[in-house]
Formats: structure tokens, C-alpha cells, sequence
């Protein structure tokens, strides 16, 4: 195992690939952080990434990526290219000694995904998935609280991501809008709770050559379930995730920024064995609890702001990030199960079975 580069107290240098649409925000929040010192933006596009940063930047820009990975001031590199690339671009980065984050998804597959994650750990370097959603607010409260066990045992997860999108040419709506949402699943599931397969219904509405309109089911180790609907074509936008346990269920609106979590005291009691009597074992006892609904104070931060902290964290304590590449590549092996499905009509696919494909 190649040792990883030392990382002093000085803030880490950092080049960020690619200055299209999400390279710029990126850079804006690596040059706001003291954790990191930006010193080359790479894109194919000079004139362009010239233009995300400004006339008077002494940051530098190149379209050579070999020049910045051999910059021995560069100790970790930010990849913002098209999923196409991650492979390429994230393996040279590695292999030249940078700690790498990649932004979603992990790479184009499940097994170019298992490549970056395996070359990290044999080279002992830090590789990050950047899901951002993972480090809003909201979602880093509604972990705390999974995990701490305060809504009880997670029966399901219900998660609506639908607007007026943009068609993509190479993606269906899966794999486009599904990654967030099965990244906050990942990152939110108490510990020993994971899905251990899924099913996935698409349709393509308006001839557009991919599915459009996607539903997908996914079964939990534990016998809860996880619903996801992701959506190109509705004239509204909702962004609402619905998680019920046996003592309380969440609901999270993030359009809502005056009350984006609610946590309710409401749902069904059903009476165990043990306090039935004799005869009334045979029936199942259902009481409706209507208790408090408590809407929790959050702190609004830009979640790209505090994904940042968590790359400098990882890269300093040595420690896995809290989206690491391993739960990027659970995501991509859902992703791929889930077209799997699609194309076997909605069948429940197994992802152990999966992931050895």
C-alpha cells in the first residue's frame, strides 16, 4: 500500500476539474474555506473557466490535466465532469497521489465505482462522493434522529422528487434524480439497516428514448420498505420525504423553509400477544395515537459549505468521509440494479446478486 501524502496544518491544496455547471460552486466554496487554498481550475474550456474566476484571480487554469496532478502542490483534487470521465479523471488523480472528490454519482458504474474505491485503499488516499443533499441541514438532522432511535423502528420512507425537469439526453430520470434521494437514504438508515433489493417502473411518456416517469420500491433488511418517485414531467415541483417508525413519523418539506422538518407524535399502537387476553388473541388490537407535532429549529448553511469541511476533515484525520466512496458505490449499485429491474419489467432485484454481475 502506497503511503498517502502528508497533510500539515496549511490549508490543502486543491484543484477543482472542470468549470461547468456545478465546477463554479465548488469553487466559490473552496476559495471561502481556510481548510483549502484553490490553485488550478482545469476544464477543456480555458476561456470559460477564465470566466468563472474572474479577471483578478491568481488562481491558475489549464485544459492539461497531467500539468495540475503533477503540481506537487496539489494535495487533493474536486472532479465536476461528466459521469462518463469519473473513471479516467479519478484514477489519474490517485495515481498521482491526490485525494479525490467526485461529484454524483461515484462514476458511470458499479464496477468503474469499484475500481476508484479499490485503488483508494490500496494507495491509503481519501475518496469522497460529493452528495451534497447528505450535508444540508435538514438531512443531517433527520440522521441524528434515525439514529438515535427517536422515531422508533423505521417502518417505511416515502420520497417525492418531481418538477418540470430537463430531459436528459444520456440518462433516464433514474439515474438522474434518483441519486439523491437514494444518497440521503444511505445516509440517514440507522446502523444495520440497509436494502437488500429493489424494483423500478418507468415509462416514457413523450417518446423521449428513456424513462421519464420512474417509481422505485426498495426492501430493507429489516422488513420496512422505501419508496422513491422521481419525475420529469409534472408542473409542479415537490420535494417531500415522509419517514414513519413505531413512535413517530417525520415529514420533510424542502420547499418549505419556514417548517422544512415536522415531527409527529401521531400513528397506530397495536397491542403485542402478551397483552391481549385469552380471548382476544385471535384479533389484533389497533389504537390511533394523536399526540404533538414538533417542528425543529434548524440552521440554515449552504450543505456545500459543510461538505467542504467534511472533505478537509477526511483528508487530515485519515478517517472516511461521511459520503465516502463506499456509499457511493452502494448508490451505483442501486442505480444499476434498478435499471436492471427496469428492463425485466419491475421485477425485485436482488443487489447482493447485483453487485456480483
Amino acid at each position: 500500500m502506497t503511503s498517502s501524502p502528508a497533510v500539515s496544518d496549511q490549508p490543502i491544496g486543491i484543484a477543482v476539474i472542470g468549470a461547468g455547471y456545478w465546477g463554479p460552486n465548488l469553487v466559490r466554496n473552496f476559495q471561502g474555506s481556510t481548510a483549502f487554498r484553490l490553485r488550478w481550475l482545469c476544464d477543456l474550456d480555458v476561456d470559460r473557466a477564465r470566466r468563472v474566476l474572474g479577471d483578478y484571480s491568481t488562481v491558475q487554469v489549464t485544459d492539461d490535466l497531467d500539468t495540475v496532478l503533477a503540481d506537487d502542490a496539489v494535495q487533493a483534487v474536486a472532479i465536476a465532469t461528466p459521469a462518463g470521465t469519473h473513471l479516467p479523471v479519478a484514477l489519474a488523480a490517485l495515481r498521482a497521489g491526490k485525494h479525490v472528490l467526485v461529484e454524483k454519482p461515484l462514476a458511470a458504474t458499479y464496477d468503474e465505482g469499484r475500481q476508484l474505491v479499490e485503488e483508494a485503499d490500496r494507495r491509503a488516499l481519501t475518496l469522497m462522493c460529493d452528495h451534497t443533499y447528505c450535508y444540508t441541514p435538514a438531512v443531517l438532522r433527520i440522521r441524528e434522529l434515525l439514529h438515535a432511535g427517536e422515531l422508533g423502528e423505521l417502518h417505511y420512507l416515502d420520497s417525492v422528487r418531481i418538477n418540470l425537469g430537463l430531459v436528459q439526453r444520456d440518462i433516464d430520470v433514474i439515474w438522474d434524480l434518483a441519486p439523491h434521494d437514494l444518497s440521503i437514504l444511505d445516509f440517514v438508515l440507522p446502523p444495520g439497516v440497509v436494502p437488500v433489493a429493489v424494483a423500478a417502473h418507468g415509462v416514457d411518456g413523450i417518446g423521449a428514448g428513456r424513462s421519464c416517469v420512474a417509481y422505485l420500491t426498495l426492501r430493507l433488511n429489516t422488513g420496512a420498505i422505501a419508496h422513491i418517485h422521481v419525475n420529469w414531467l409534472s408542473p409542479v415541483k415537490i420535494r417531500t420525504t415522509i419517514i414513519g417508525g413505531s413512535k413517530r413519523t417525520l415529514v420533510w418539506d424542502d420547499l418549505n423553509p419556514s417548517q422544512r422538518l415536522a415531527i409527529f407524535d401521531r400513528g397506530v399502537d397495536v397491542a403485542t400477544p402478551d397483552e391481549l387476553g385469552a380471548e382476544e388473541r385471535h384479533d389484533v388490537l389497533v389504537s390511533y395515537r394523536s399526540g404533538d407535532m414538533v417542528a425543529p429549529a434548524l440552521t440554515e448553511r449552504e450543505a456545500l459549505r459543510t461538505m467542504v469541511e467534511e472533505y478537509a476533515r477526511a483528508i487530515r484525520s485519515g478517517s472516511p468521509a461521511l459520503t465516502d466512496g463506499r456509499s457511493g458505490l452502494r448508490v451505483l449499485q442501486i442505480l444499476q440494479a434498478a435499471s436492471h429491474s427496469l428492463t425485466k419489467g419491475g421485477v425485485m432485484v436482488d443487489l447482493e446478486g447485483e453487485s456480483e454481475r
